[in-house]
């Protein structure tokens, strides 16, 4: 069997930020099991290193998220040297810790570049593709801080809630025509995130050491201790991905089952409370 055919008979993925991390784990776990990635890396050298040690098994791409001629490149190359695409797995972007009054604007656009501009770019390119295929799964890598938000983190929240946002209207889109989504919720993970990944506001005001700054003293403390394993991560996409039915949502790690509990009993206590004065703001 040739080369070629052989590969048409592999999925094929798109993987962004496959560095370190569940990007890392997920590129493994996919390359383990016989398909082929494409994957993303920001270092040129890394780059070259992972395609000289793959060879035809995977192909790296240098692509930078916030520059949008980096994404039009990579498909491109995407389009012209494999055709097609199987999976998509928004995975590239970062955290950023601080209070809401101690973000600048330009730390907050930062964020939002690369967690939900990055990402919706990646997905609008690769749509085309799919659609010509009428196929296709998108697995957009949130985490349980985009179903719940938590003082210090609100910047990184809201990126993500904005990512849902999206991906939740377009699985209703794209339903009709043969193409899934699925949104990867994790909670703690032990990966870098929580590491040198971790920005944070440049501001801090004393005023909110009981919450904000609690919290970036906790993600310290956490790093390299979190209970969420990556590899086991890797699996359950990779599970999702082969399922007849995929959920819209995936949350991982018992920590991110307790957030998601949590925001739906808040939400559920606050419409029985008043949902009397929610009933009384209509026309009689």
């Amino acid at each position: 069997m040739s080369e070629e055919a052989h590969r048409t008979e592999q999925q094929i993925w798109f993987i962004t930020g496959i560095s370190s991390g569940l990007g890392k784990a997920l590129a493994d776990a996919v390359i383990a099991k016989g398909e082929f990635i494409i994957g993303t890396f920001r270092n040129p050298a890394q780059t070259e290193a992972f395609n000289e040690t793959h060879h035809d098994r995977a192909f790296a791409l240098t692509l930078d998220l916030t520059k949008p001629n980096d994404i039009r490149s990579a498909f491109d190359i995407v389009r012209s040297r494999f055709g097609r695409l199987d999976v998509l797995v928004n995975n590239a972007g970062f955290g950023f810790a601080g209070a809401i009054e101690e973000a600048s604007i330009d730390e907050v656009r930062g964020v939002f570049e690369a967690n939900v501009f990055g990402a919706l770019q990646i997905t609008q390119a690769v749509l085309p593709i799919f659609r010509q295929q009428q196929s296709g799964h998108i697995v957009q890598i949130s985490s349980h801080g985009g179903f719940k938000a938590m003082p210090g983190f609100g910047v990184y929240n809201a990126s993500k809630f904005a990512l849902e946002g999206f991906s939740e209207a377009l699985a209703a889109e794209i339903a009709p025509l043969g193409i899934r989504l699925t949104i990867v919720e994790p909670g703690p993970f032990r990966t870098n995130f929580a590491g040198d990944s971790l920005r944070q506001a440049s501001a801090r005001l004393t005023a909110y050491d009981a919450t904000a700054g609690a919290f970036r003293e906790r993600m310290q403390l956490v790093n390299g201790k979190q209970e969420g394993d990556p590899y086991k991560a890797a699996q359950a996409i990779i599970q999702v991905v082969a399922a007849a039915e995929p959920p819209l949502r995936l949350p991982l790690g018992k920590i991110a089952l307790g957030t998601l509990t949590a925001k739906l009993e808040s939400v559920q206590k606050d419409i029985a409370s008043w949902k009397h004065v929610a009933e009384s703001a209509v026309f009689a």
